[in-house]
């Protein structure tokens, strides 16, 4: 079954560079994303609640992007990606967050879930 690919954007008051640290450290992540994260090389383990899940890093650019796949996922195409983007004009920044859901019944929640965690980010850096 094909999973679903949906966007969030949602503008956040911080530098890119300050913001890139937070998507992509484990320690900041730690901050926001998930109770613990540790990482070994590409591999990052995000833990809930005790439960972790473990992702590789595919794509890290700096002040940029960072996207990792979960290695439960391996036979598909799906990712995570949190993408920082800066409007030319404005120079607003926005978080773009990437994500797959297993159908179009889970895509409302989850980017009810994203919303949280970004809120909590939001609070984290006093954005």
């Amino acid at each position: 079954m094909d999973k679903v690919k949906y966007e969030i954007e949602i503008p956040i008051h911080a530098s890119p560079s300050m913001l890139y640290q937070y998507i992509s450290s484990p320690s900041n992540l730690q901050e926001w994303f998930a109770d613990k994260v540790n990482s070994r090389g590409k591999i990052f383990s995000f833990i809930w609640d005790d439960v972790e899940e473990k992702a590789q890093l595919v794509t890290k650019r700096t002040d940029e992007r960072i996207r990792f796949k979960w290695l439960e996922s391996e036979g598909d195409d799906s990712y995570f990606e949190l993408r920082i983007q800066v409007d030319a004009l404005t120079k607003d920044v926005s978080l773009m967050i990437t994500d797959f859901a297993d159908d179009e019944d889970e895509v409302e929640e989850a980017k009810q879930l994203w919303e949280n965690q970004i809120d909590e980010l939001k609070h984290t850096i006093g954005a």
